[in-house]
């Protein structure tokens, strides 16, 4: 075990802030094995914003270029949280450096890189100094999510008979909304990339490997958006020119799925206006169902299938200790404490600093995805994509 772990963020993004947070707080959880976490660097092209966010969270100090973290002796793991098309060159490099690499969701914005950045990561993983690669597939770790899938794999709920899912969202349902990365790129790099492979995950998390797609539809409801004055974070909103650019991918998505057990629909939207951050899925199952709403993390709706039919139901199951990651995951782990996304992003950086560490996996949290299930996860994308070029054929993968 090190002595200690130097950690950087690359990116200072509204996601790049919640890894920041995350490494700040991943040593306080659970038992206090960790060797010190060291804040090192908050990278990002603009000075100004990694500057304020490595102030923000307690961070050495900031760079402004991936190569300068990549060549610090003083950093041992990256999180690499960037506009999806940078991904491979980012995280190639780091690789190559020695550095153990966390990356975000969807790998990469084409299949291609994808496959390359996996290749890079066996070649790191078996070199003698080993470099670990993984994804935040962060939806995992939510404890309502965790929670349904052990009712499934237990049997309580039993095979699943069919899933249905929506990730809606919000941020791009104004006009006035500026031109940024997330609206350029191929067909199924919008709406579906940027949301959908969180839901797509979700289900295979619960319902197991999607054998095939069909169904697929994109629309795109805003075809042109204004340039942005100055440099934009996250979702927000900013000053804009009367100059405008053309959107290239999807707002809205639709497709069907098959499972080895049972199918699924899915939808996904970024136009979903009073949506700001709305994944809500149920999953029908032989022995009953389970509903889960981001917008209530605290709780799950659990349906078993016993008793007379004039009293069987819904019922509220509120989080507590006896939960998923709950016990020993917060400060304040008591029951009806309650639970938020961010937390869900603690759990993904403490589960990833543990297997740098070499903590067995037997006793430490569910390792964080290999970069080989994020080409899956792009593979099931592109699929929805060639459906919906296809007038919603269907696609194995």
């Amino acid at each position: 075990m090190p002595k200690d772990i130097g950690v950087a963020v690359i990116g200072a993004g509204m996601a790049g802030k919640a890894h920041a947070a995350a490494f700040r707080t991943a040593a306080t959880l659970y038992d206090p094995v960790l060797p010190p976490v060291r804040l090192v660097s908050i990278g990002d092209v603009n000075a100004q914003f990694g500057s304020i966010a490595a102030r923000r969270f307690g961070y050495e100090r900031s760079d402004t270029s991936w190569q300068a973290i990549a060549e610090a002796d003083d950093i041992d793991v990256v999180s690499v949280v960037i506009a999806n098309s940078l991904h491979r060159e980012v995280v190639e490099g780091l690789l190559a450096a020695g550095k153990h690499v966390l990356c975000e969701k969807p790998l990469s914005d084409t299949l291609e890189d994808a496959q390359a950045m996996a290749a890079a990561a066996r070649t790191a993983a078996s070199r003698t100094a080993a470099s670990i690669a993984r994804i935040g597939f962060t939806f995992r770790r939510t404890p309502g999510i965790a929670y349904i899938r052990e009712l499934i794999m237990s049997g309580t709920l039993g095979n699943v008979l069919h899933f249905s899912g929506r990730y809606w969202t919000d941020y791009g349902f104004s006009p006035g909304a500026p031109m940024s990365w997330r609206y350029k790129g191929a067909p199924g790099s919008g709406a579906l990339a940027d949301v959908g492979s969180h839901l797509a995950y979700v289900a295979e998390f619960l319902c197991g490997r999607i054998h095939s797609v069909s169904g697929g539809r994109f629309s795109t409801a805003i075809g042109k958006r204004p340039v942005p004055l100055g440099a934009v974070t996250g979702h927000d909103h900013a000053a804009v020119s009367d100059v405008f650019e053309v959107v290239e991918n999807d707002d809205y998505a639709a497709f069907s799925a098959e499972f080895e057990h049972g199918s699924g629909g899915f939808e996904v939207s970024r136009v979903a206006a009073g949506h700001a951050n709305s994944l809500t899925f149920e999953v029908f199952c032989e022995n009953g169902a389970a509903r889960f709403d981001q917008r209530r993390p605290a709780e799950i709706e659990l349906f078993l299938n016993s008793g007379p039919s004039a009293d069987n139901g819904y019922r509220q199951v509120v989080l507590g200790p006896e939960h998923p990651y709950i016990a020993g995951g917060l400060a304040m782990d008591a029951p009806s404490v309650g639970f938020g996304q961010n937390d869900a992003f603690g759990y993904q950086a403490r589960a990833f600093l543990e297997e740098v560490v070499g903590l067995d996996e037997a006793s430490s949290l569910p390792r964080c995805a290999s970069f080989d299930e994020g080409v899956h996860n792009m593979e099931l994308l592109q699929a929805v994509a060639e459906s919906a070029l296809a007038s919603g054929k269907k696609v194995s993968l």
